[in-house]
């Protein structure tokens, strides 16, 4: 059966993780969360003093790019890959608010894109990878086989946002994470360098009155069909 790349693209706290990692499973594909890169980066200047609420230092985190080493190791009791940086295990400390609050604008940084996406280009060189983000269908993968695009109200996604925060122990409150992600919203769609839009082929959902398990089967759907067609199209290409 060969394999084919899926890009899922979209605003934040629309459950493109979620999705992408429970997808990439059911089809035995690599995945890949770039968001987490683009967090861990974000954290890397939060620890080292080139972003605070006040101040962001760019010139001094770009100098900093080359030490900075990004991957994924996968845990096998939790079922899917976490991040680590530069050697240390940061999955919890990349998805806190704080960090939330920073990464938009460390992503306009157009040093920092040109350096991760090199690098996500590189985990798909062989296909069968599931990547979610803001710009895969765009810019790191503009021929993948299938580009979905999700979204959904802001009022939702901060709801989904809140309650998983809240689940964790954080102290958060529902207005800061709304405006947390209408902030986001803003900035990912109107940054000069691969802002966030959605590629002209990619198939869009609206999960705003979704659940988790019916956001998995629409996109499942959705792979499956493109799947069986790369199939047919590899099985009359003459020999």
């Amino acid at each position: 059966m060969t394999k084919i790349t899926i890009a899922i693209d979209g605003f934040s706290s629309t459950g493109k993780s979620t999705v992408a990692k429970r997808l990439a499973k059911a089809l035995g594909y690599v995945y890949v969360d770039s968001g987490a890169m683009y967090r861990a980066v974000t954290l890397f200047a939060m620890q080292n003093g080139f972003i605070e609420t006040d101040c962001f230092d760019s010139d001094g985190l770009i100098s900093q790019l080359e030490n900075i080493e990004i991957s994924f190791k996968f845990n096998e009791t939790l079922g899917f890959a976490e991040v680590y940086l530069n050697g240390e295990n940061v999955e919890s400390n990349i998805r806190t608010l704080e960090v939330s609050q920073f990464v938009s604008l460390v992503s306009t940084v157009s040093e920092v894109r040109e350096q991760l996406v090199k690098q996500q280009q590189g985990f798909g060189k062989d296909k069968g990878v599931v990547m979610d983000g803001r710009d895969i269908g765009t810019v790191v993968f503009p021929d993948a086989e299938l580009k979905v695009f999700m979204t959904a109200s802001a009022e939702k996604r901060a709801q989904r946002r809140y309650e998983e925060l809240i689940e964790r122990g954080d102290d958060v409150c529902y207005d800061d994470v709304l405006q947390n992600v209408q902030t986001r919203d803003r900035i990912d769609s109107t940054r000069d360098d691969s802002p966030l839009v959605m590629a002209e082929d990619a198939m869009k959902v609206d999960n705003s009155n979704m659940s988790l398990e019916e956001q998995f089967q629409v996109v499942l759907e959705l792979s499956e069909e493109k799947i069986k067609l790369n199939q047919k199209k590899s099985d009359t290409r003459p020999l």
